[in-house]
Formats: C-alpha cells, sequence, structure tokens
C-alpha cells in the first residue's frame, strides 16, 4: 500500500466525517434560524415588562411567565442540588455497597422515565394532595427530572479524584466531613457545576410536567402555592390557540428559552475551563 494511496483514503475519511457533521448540524442552525427570524420581532420592552392581553387587544408581554419559570426553577433547584450532590458523594465513597448498587439502578431508571409520566405521578401526590395546582407541585417534579444529571455528574467527577488526596487530609487528622466538604467536593468542583448546570437547562424547556402540575396563570403570581405560568407552558398554550397575535408571543417565548438555555451551556463551558482541576 502506497503513501500516495494512504493519504487519499485519509482525506476521503476526512472529508466523509466533515459531511457528516455538517449534516448533524445542518437540522439545529435550521431551528435555530426559524426561531430567530420568527420571535426576534415579538421582543420589545412591553414584552419583558407586561402581563398577556386578553383576546382581540393587541400587545402584551410575558412577564408573568418570565417570572413564574424563574421561581419555579430556582425552587426545583433548592429541592434537587444539595440532594443531587449528597446521593453522588455516597455512590463515590461507597460504590460497593448493597445500597449503591440499588441507588444508582434506580437512578438510571429515573433517567429514562418520560417528563409526562413524572408529570402525571406528582399530579397524583402533590396536586391532589394539596385540592388545586401550584408552583411548588412543578417545582418538585422538575427536580426529580434534575436529580440524575446531577446524581451522574457529582459521581464520575468524585471517581477522578486520586484517593491519595483524601488520605492525605485524613492522616493531618482532618474529620471524613471536613475532608468531603474541604477537601474532596472543591477538588470535584468543575464537574458538580456542570452537572448543575446542565440539568437546569434541561429542565428549563420542559412542558408536559408543568401542565400537571403548575398548569399556568395568566396574571403575575408570586405565590408558589397558587398556579404560575411559565415559559413552556405559555409557548403550548399560544402555539395550539387560533390568535395571530398570541402566536407572535408564542415566538418570542420560544426565543427568549433557547436564548437561556445557549447561556446556560455557554456558563458551563466557561466553568470548565475556569475550575479545571489538574491531578
Amino acid at each position: 500500500m502506497t503513501i500516495e494511496y494512504r493519504n487519499i483514503r485519509n482525506k476521503l475519511f476526512k472529508g466523509i466525517v466533515i459531511i457528516l457533521t455538517v449534516i448533524c448540524t445542518l437540522p439545529l442552525l435550521l431551528v435555530l434560524y426559524r426561531i430567530t427570524k420568527e420571535g426576534i420581532s415579538a421582543i420589545n420592552w412591553d414584552f419583558f415588562v407586561n402581563l398577556p392581553k386578553p383576546v382581540g387587544e393587541k400587545g402584551g408581554g410575558i412577564a408573568n411567565a418570565l417570572v413564574g419559570s424563574g421561581l419555579i426553577i430556582l425552587m426545583a433547584s433548592v429541592f434537587a442540588i444539595p440532594l443531587g450532590i449528597s446521593i453522588g458523594i455516597y455512590l463515590s465513597e461507597f460504590k460497593k455497597t448493597k445500597l449503591a448498587y440499588f441507588t444508582l439502578l434506580s437512578v438510571d431508571v429515573l433517567q429514562g422515565i418520560p417528563s409526562i409520566v413524572i408529570g402525571i405521578i406528582i399530579y397524583l401526590w402533590v396536586v391532589k394532595t394539596m385540592g388545586h395546582f401550584s408552583a411548588v407541585s412543578g417545582s418538585i417534579a422538575l427536580s426529580m427530572m434534575m436529580l440524575p444529571a446531577i446524581i451522574k455528574s457529582t459521581e464520575e467527577t468524585l471517581k477522578l479524584i486520586p484517593d491519595t488526596l483524601k488520605e492525605a487530609s485524613l492522616s493531618l487528622g482532618v474529620p471524613y466531613y471536613r475532608t468531603i466538604l474541604k477537601v474532596i467536593l472543591p477538588a470535584g468542583i468543575t464537574g458538580i457545576l456542570s452537572g448543575v448546570i446542565l440539568s437546569v437547562a434541561r429542565v428549563a424547556g420542559e412542558t408536559a410536567p408543568l401542565l400537571f402540575t403548575a398548569f399556568g396563570n395568566p396574571f403575575m403570581n408570586t405565590n408558589i402555592t397558587k398556579p404560575m405560568s411559565s415559559l413552556p407552558s405559555i409557548i403550548f398554550n399560544y402555539a395550539i390557540s387560533p390568535y395571530e397575535d398570541w402566536h407572535k408571543l408564542a415566538w418570542g417565548a420560544s426565543f427568549m428559552l433557547i436564548a437561556i438555555i445557549l447561556v446556560l451551556n455557554i456558563i458551563t463551558k466557561i466553568a470548565q475551563r475556569k475550575w479545571r482541576v489538574q491531578f
């Protein structure tokens, strides 16, 4: 086999890889182009500060959905992040126990459960118990969806930390809990933070669980025990409506949601570069 023939094969293979990469990227670029084209025209000051107008009136905004999404995701993060990191620490420290095995199995199963099923479960457990829809129930549903990503990222990150780092801390007389909190967790902050941000980005666009739990609210509401609007729910409701003005708001809300997810992913990349730890 001559060198020239090998070079031709290498160039051919490289060309095929480039073509397939472009083909995989093209659908994403087309979606982003369409959403940007349709949604950017709806973005203005009123879009951010006003509430939705009644049918037949021009204008209006999605201020209630922006505030609602922020509160729901914030509460979901409060529920999921401490619990997810704690479980991840346990799985990395006691990976050979039976409890760790069944916990990891449960995490894998939870990760594969469709979001609409989680919404129905939380509806039966929380909404029916409370007797009404609420932002709290929506946050619980989203937190359940956040847990697998946080747990897996924490577990896999802490597994990469050398045992000698923990042994050195323990040999100096540092208590075990302080070793975990002051040595192990800071060393794995990059992977843990990445998992947290990616889990937030994942649930930010979930619609089905919120339709069964938070439901929606055309008014501004900050009471977490009452129904609350969100970006995914307002996109769903406005997109299926027969009104052109509502379609325009749905495109604008879609653009905002995509922008938020894009920013979260950029923050993840920046965090990975800034806090990368070398062992």
